[in-house]
């Protein structure tokens, strides 16, 4: 009867670790399948997808303080092509010169009614004249604030005779303000200046 009371005992023990083991096991798995699943939700949180021409294009999200170099760059180069590209239209002019305002301060516009005043875009319209630019280089400092840049450019002023390119080269400061859909880098040229806007070469048409 002791044999068989021991062996029921130690029955009982077996089943008894075995149980535990389970136990252990089933939350260590329940553990490690949370972990996974919040890891999961927390890289597609940082996932967005655009669509393209029909096709879903991957884009990530990731800290402003990682773009701003780029962005900024991005910006300064908007603003250039903006106020810079021109066409013999009004209409066409000013749709431009509006959009580049909003990326810059009283500085662009006070160029902007200098340029008017002189007669500038009423001799684009007269004479049927094209302005275009490349935006070459962008240095932008971001180790202070606001942040300093330097643009250099190229400009084609397209007569009907002649096309003349121009070397130009700006500077000013950008400081953080809110984006927009009219200001989507959410920067602000200040103090902006034209250092520099001489021929390079002349060629006939």
């Amino acid at each position: 009867m002791f044999q068989q009371m021991k062996n029921i005992d130690t029955a009982f023990r077996s089943i008894r670790s075995f149980a535990v083991i389970v136990v252990i096991g089933s939350v260590s798995l329940c553990g490690f399948t949370l972990y996974k699943s919040f890891r999961l939700v927390a890289e597609m949180q940082n996932k967005i997808y655009i669509l393209a021409n029909g096709k879903a294009l991957e884009a990530y999200a990731s800290d402003r303080k990682e773009n701003i170099p780029v962005e900024a760059r991005d910006h300064v180069r908007m603003f250039h092509q903006y106020f810079f590209t021109l066409d013999p239209d009004e209409k066409v002019i000013q749709a431009n010169i509006t959009k580049a305002l909003y990326l810059a301060d009283a500085s662009a516009k006070r160029e902007y009614d200098n340029l008017k005043e002189n007669g500038y875009y009423a001799n684009i319209i007269a004479g049927n004249i094209s302005q275009q630019i490349k935006v070459d280089s962008v240095m932008v400092n971001t180790n202070e604030y606001p942040y300093y840049f330097r643009c250099y450019a190229t400009q084609n002023i397209i007569r009907t005779t002649s096309t003349v390119s121009r070397s130009l080269i700006t500077e000013g400061y950008m400081r953080n303000v809110s984006r927009s859909d009219n200001n989507p880098h959410g920067f602000l040229i200040e103090r902006w200046t034209t250092i520099e806007n001489r021929d390079l070469k002349i060629e006939n048409r």
